[in-house]
């Protein structure tokens, strides 16, 4: 009986901590300079991956990235390409629509925040993304992804 109720211990602890882990959800990003809301973030799941696309602007609403053909920034796929390792996901990229730079990304939970880490060689930027709990969808929710052209 006791080896019966630490095995469904452990399964329990391991089923909430994946529950915590997960990444996929509405993101409110914050501006880096301001310290404000900039945008929503919807990050999703594709064929084993993660991507994030940009549902809502919540400043400059006509916003266009800094990529060839300057599509707007509202339901450009910002994030492409992460997967699993432990707790967190790497392993993708993330575009930084203004600056029409794309690095090497990670990001991870920490409670009821997402941890964005761009990179560039040794170099990185964190930023912290809020959960937003009252954006709602258009119904989309399981989208597929597409990658902006950035050569």
């Amino acid at each position: 009986m006791k080896k019966f109720i630490a095995i469904m211990l452990t399964a329990a602890v391991t089923m909430m901590s994946q529950a915590l882990a997960d990444v996929t959800g509405y993101w409110t990003t914050i501006d880096d300079d301001t310290n404000e809301a900039k945008s929503v973030v919807q990050v999703y799941k594709y064929q084993g991956k993660v991507y994030g696309r940009v549902v809502q602007l919540l400043k400059n609403k006509d916003a266009v990235a800094k990529i060839p053909g300057s599509p707007k920034t509202l339901g450009l796929d910002i994030i492409w390409g992460l997967e699993k390792d432990d707790d967190t996901y790497s392993g993708g990229k993330v575009l930084d629509p203004e600056k029409g730079k794309v690095y090497r990304c990670e990001m991870w939970r920490e409670g009821d925040t997402l941890k964005m880490r761009g990179k560039l060689g040794i170099f990185f930027r964190t930023q912290t993304w809020k959960k937003n709990t009252s954006f709602k969808s258009n119904g989309n929710t399981a989208p597929t992804p597409k990658i902006p052209k950035v050569d």
